[in-house]
């Protein structure tokens, strides 16, 4: 083989995706880590077997910056995430290190069309987590974004929020391979 050739074959070495089995055993890993991080905090706030019911999803637990009330059922969504990205980065990070990123930042790239990496909050897009090429976080694959649900309506109908939706939009209008996923403790992967 000649070294323009192993180049080649090198590249595309380096720009591995992921095979349709991969994806699912992530997809199953990421189900489980949702799980466990829902039952971890609800347990460790209202003990083994307990869960809040709407009442206490829907109480006032402070306020934001621009005077606007913060729920319980966002504080406590702010706690399964951490305990969930734990589990992702000792679940997922450990089989594949290369092909998933977490809560990477991205942004519109004029020149290009498609995403580029930024630090930049305003105008940005966070998913929580990202399947791409091999080292290649702007090749992506697949978007997931791990939802709490924490009310009735919401655990049964995760698409009922008119946010969640228009972020799934955001995150499809990145690319990638399959269309933008929620990962939910009762419904495990929803894709609208």
């Amino acid at each position: 083989m000649d070294k323009a050739a192993r180049a080649a074959a090198t590249a595309g070495a380096a720009m591995k995706v992921l095979e349709a089995a991969d994806v699912a055993r992530i997809e199953h890993l990421l189900v489980e880590c949702s799980k466990e991080a829902n039952r971890i905090v609800n347990e460790r706030e209202y003990g083994e077997g307990k869960i809040p019911d709407d009442k206490e999803c829907m109480r006032v637990v402070g306020y934001n910056k621009n005077g606007d009330p913060i729920r319980r059922q966002a504080e406590l969504g702010t706690m399964k995430h951490e305990v969930a990205f734990a589990c992702v980065r000792r679940e997922v990070l450990r089989l594949f290190p290369e092909n998933v990123s977490i809560e990477p930042r991205y942004s519109g790239d004029a020149k290009s069309g498609g995403p580029a990496l930024t630090n930049q909050w305003t105008g940005s897009k966070k998913p929580d987590v990202v399947l791409h090429a091999t080292n290649q976080p702007l090749q992506i694959q697949c978007i997931f974004d791990l939802k709490f649900p924490c009310t009735g309506n919401s655990k049964a109908e995760p698409f009922t929020s008119g946010d969640t939706r228009r972020q799934m939009s955001r995150y499809e209008d990145l690319g990638g391979k399959c269309k933008p996923a929620i990962i939910t403790p009762q419904l495990g992967v929803v894709r609208e």
